[in-house]
């Protein structure tokens, strides 16, 4: 086996390998040869080779968001770090563990006029947990930011920079590795804090009468099925989830914007909560942010085990500690109320069913009609990873299989790197991925494509309704050049021979018949990755979502 001759990328290989964090995507460039040399080098090394970084940053974080560790990042200097940056803003804010190798020139050799030089220290210090500014020659101090960087982004579940400076020549290797850099011993117990004394909080919550769970993004089976039949039998509570929350019960009001869109204003207040439990990340429904600040909680309570983010205006507490451990502990000491609070929202849940149903069946062909027809169809205890913008949207409105793990960037909220995403999260986890995405999501990252790794089994559902369609549902649509072009920018393109350039099986649907017969081809195939085109009409998708919220009452 050979190494990199230079004593820092030694010990940057050593430190890596001794903590674990073995998934390796690497970027090609010369500055960073030591340490591509050394990680390819090393069979212990799984290593991906992905030209553009910012499509890499986002491979790697569907990687690390499917396997819950560190993935490292390696890159050569100057722009190409900064390409990083979308992925890791989304790691931060996704709680996500990425770590950022950069390699740079001597710091003797920046804001001097050399060539592929920028001032790459701190560079992501708005998003980054830890910062590691190495210095040219190895040694303890080095070796201490080298361990905290990566402590800290496997205990704190974020992204990570390590700057690494390189001086020439860079592509000398040895036979055998001639440093021993230090390794820190390091217990990652974030979950395992006492919650202390619960008896204030527990006789609040038994003395409420309407009680709000409200769950935004989370892993699949965080929650034992003890822990959701006690929510969902207490009278006193309504769980609220969303497509990427995971969890699943029939009582659960699985579809927000469905329910309290139509609400008035004697509706939101017989709705207000007492107290506001909330878990999870991200919640993507508009309105459920803007009725909960509005009608405030008297009570938020907040699950992490470690942060609180005060979404409402409302936090009152903030449970350091997982929400399983919390709902172990807490519930025990909980005793249902007598209330008709949950029976009132099933009330209106079962009328708003045989709206939507109705409303439904009347469509012509849409971007509605797609996810109607697509959700139903896709395969048992597979993976869906959805884009954002429209698609994430829609999807709350369709039930979906409770076998099925959902995904979506959520954490910025981003269309720029969704694509590469789904491709990393099919390479990690082993499931059959599909990736419903919008025209303009899938085109902003096409370069996704360009992967030597993607599952044969991997389909993309791609609806292409030639322009930015959530531009029309959000107020100030108006039909002019202005907004055609610079809002909505319009398009008449298509995914044919990016498919074909990169090897995807391609096929078009553009009316209900065509799109039934497609998804049933798409998944009965899986000798080669997938582009299904769903062509909907541009004018039409906007007044049927808007109709549909006005047709539920």
């Amino acid at each position: 086996m050979i190494y990199p001759k230079i004593p820092l990328a030694q010990s940057i290989l050593e430190i890596l390998l001794a903590k674990g964090i073995t998934t390796i995507v690497i970027s090609p460039g010369s500055r960073n040869a030591p340490l591509t040399i050394g990680f390819a080098s090393n069979p212990a090394f799984q290593c991906y080779s992905i030209a553009d970084e910012r499509s890499a940053g986002f491979f790697a974080l569907g990687i690390a968001q499917q396997t819950k560790l560190p993935v490292a990042l390696v890159c050569t200097s100057g722009s190409a770090l900064l390409n990083y940056y979308p992925a890791f803003a989304e790691a931060f804010y996704s709680q996500i563990p990425l770590v950022v190798l950069s390699a740079d020139r001597p710091q003797s050799k920046i804001d001097i006029g050399d060539g592929q030089t920028i001032r790459q220290e701190n560079v992501f210090a708005n998003h980054s947990l830890y910062n590691a500014n190495l210095e040219e020659l190895a040694g303890l101090e080095n070796d201490i930011k080298i361990n905290e960087a990566l402590d800290t982004a496997s205990a704190k579940k974020g992204p990570v920079h390590i700057n690494a400076p390189f001086e020439e020549p860079l592509y000398e290797t040895v036979a055998e590795m001639f440093i021993q850099p230090f390794i820190s011993n390091f217990t990652n117990d974030n979950t395992e804090k006492s919650l202390g004394d619960l008896t204030l909080f527990s006789e609040i919550w038994n003395q409420s009468t309407k009680k709000m769970v409200l769950v935004g993004v989370n892993e699949p089976k965080a929650i034992d099925e003890k822990t959701i039949d006690l929510l969902a039998n207490d009278p006193s509570v309504v769980v609220l989830t969303e497509t990427t929350s995971n969890l699943h019960h029939p009582s659960f009001i699985a579809n927000i914007d469905t329910i309290i869109t139509p609400f008035t204003p004697e509706d939101f207040q017989n709705f207000q909560p007492e107290i506001l439990v909330t878990f999870g990340g991200m919640v993507v429904s508009k309105r459920i942010k803007a009725f909960l600040r509005k009608f405030k909680p008297q009570h938020h309570w907040h699950i992490d085990s470690l942060r609180a983010y005060d979404t409402f205006n409302a936090l009152t507490k903030h449970f350091e500690i997982s929400p399983q451990l919390f709902f172990d502990q807490f519930l025990p000491l909980t005793q249902s109320a007598a209330s008709n609070y949950a029976q009132q929202l099933d009330s209106v849940k079962r009328s708003r069913k045989i709206k939507h149903e109705e409303y439904l069946s009347t469509i012509p062909f849409s971007d509605f009609k797609v996810f109607e027809k697509t959700i139903p169809q896709l395969p048992k205890n597979s993976q869906l990873q959805i884009s954002n913008s429209s698609a994430i949207r829609y999807a709350q409105l369709i039930p979906i299989d409770a076998s099925i793990e959902v995904y979506c960037n959520r954490g910025t909220s981003g269309i720029d790197g969704a694509t590469s995403t789904a491709i990393g999260a099919a390479v990690a986890n082993g499931k059959q991925t599909t990736f419903i995405t919008g025209d303009i999501g899938f085109l902003y990252d096409t370069n996704a494509l360009w992967n030597n790794y993607i599952p044969k089994d991997f389909k993309i559902i791609l609806i292409n309704n030639g322009g930015g369609g959530i531009f029309r549902i959000l107020p100030g649509h108006e039909e002019t050049p202005v907004f055609n072009t610079f809002f909505e920018t319009s398009h008449c393109l298509t995914a044919e021979h990016l498919a074909k350039m990169y090897g995807f099986n391609y096929s078009i649907a553009s009316d209900e018949n065509s799109l039934e017969k497609a998804l049933t081809n798409l998944f009965g195939q899986n000798d080669q990755p997938a582009i299904l085109e769903v062509f909907t009409p541009t004018r039409e998708n906007d007044t049927i979502l808007l109709d549909y919220f006005k047709q539920l009452v």
